[in-house]
């Protein structure tokens, strides 16, 4: 008759499919988003397929030396690879950023644009762009960077004088955004011409037109940084999501681990949105999305948001570059439209659960 299995290989058989689990989700994952990749660049006006990706591919990392066609190489390397990948970052960033967000806040509603940071990058830019302080120094996303973190700033300080708590960090980032919004608002009425008023509404509508591999490679560092350290935090997390007692009882700093997580995602989005422009919705609605298909669980959350996020962004990016040419459709009105009813797909769906 054969041994009847013991208590820990009972136990430990568990953790050991969840694991395996886990793993195939993630690779599965990595190929939609390499997949992804790959297929909005080969859509355009210009023919390119996917022999033609990956023999520019292999000539640029030194692989090989197919003969390719200078055009198909540039719109290939120079376009739309930089433009797929700082698409990808941009949706895993902010996918994050919401995820931490809302287990800090402990609110399903927040997302990265809930600080301020947003607005406040859409009045560095607009102070860049129309007025032209700093503009030979900074440069637009220059100035986008240092507005979202003095947004961010003035938030947190808000917070602080109001008696800090998740509430009041929600209060002082509406207060927030609506100041840097009317000041932002302000600016292009009072000073701005036809001309640069619809150049920078271009941008503040969110834009990847034009973005370089300088910007691919400071978005996916930045990405990536912040992600290993969330990851680092999932434990906190979990706890946050639950509330500060539940935190403090478990023997985690609350306030000093929320401020540290709440700098961060605030450097991330400042990034991004320099990059990008401003893109809502992503940060609110991925986090849910991620959520439903590994569970609450950080550890499995984050890793799920970054590769939904990246997928998500890829495509709503390509549909919006090819959909109203020649002229492109504003990245950021293509995630509010998509955006906009899962917001309310998820409010209908918490006044059930209530």
């Amino acid at each position: 008759m054969p041994a009847l299995l013991g208590t820990e290989d009972v136990v430990g058989a568990a953790p050991r499919r969840r694991g395996a689990g886990g793993l195939l989700l993630v690779v599965a994952g990595l190929a939609a988003v390499v997949l992804s990749i790959a297929g909005a660049i080969t859509l355009g006006p210009a023919d390119v397929s996917l022999v033609n990706i990956r023999d520019v591919l292999l000539n640029h990392v030194g692989l090989a030396d197919v003969p390719v066609r200078a055009v198909k190489d540039a719109i290939v390397w120079e376009e739309r690879l930089p433009r797929a990948l700082t698409a990808a970052a941009c949706g895993a960033g902010l996918g994050v950023c919401g995820a931490v967000l809302q287990a800090l806040l402990h609110n399903p509603l927040a997302d990265p644009f809930l600080l301020g940071i947003s607005s406040g990058a859409s009045t560095g830019a607009v102070v860049i762009g129309v007025l032209g302080l700093g503009g030979s120094v900074l440069g637009l996303s220059g100035g986008a960077f240092v507005g979202a973190l003095l947004a961010f700033g003035l938030v947190v300080l808000l917070a602080g004088l109001s008696g800090g708590g998740t509430d009041r960090v929600i209060l002082a980032g509406v207060a927030g955004t609506q100041f840097f919004s009317a000041l932002t608002s302000f600016v292009i009425f009072a000073f701005a011409d036809s001309d640069e008023t619809r150049g920078v509404m271009f941008w503040l509508l969110g834009s990847l037109e034009g973005v370089r591999w300088d910007d691919v490679v400071l978005c996916a560092a930045v990405v990536c940084a912040g992600t290993v350290w969330c990851l680092r935090q999932t434990h906190a997390l979990d706890a946050f999501s639950f509330g500060d007692d539940v935190a403090d009882s478990l023997g985690i700093h609350v306030t000093r681990t929320r401020m540290l997580l709440l700098a961060l995602t605030a450097v991330i989005t400042a990034t991004l949105v320099s990059i990008a422009g401003a893109i809502g919705f992503v940060g609110l609605v991925l986090p849910h999305a991620a959520r439903f298909l590994v569970g609450p669980r950080h550890a499995r959350l984050l890793p799920a948001t970054v590769l939904v996020g990246a997928v998500f962004m890829v495509w709503v990016d390509a549909v919006s570059r090819v959909a109203f040419q020649p002229t492109p459709l504003p990245v950021g009105v293509g995630t509010a439209l998509i955006g906009v009813p899962a917001f309310v797909l998820i409010l209908l769906r918490r006044r059930r659960v209530l």
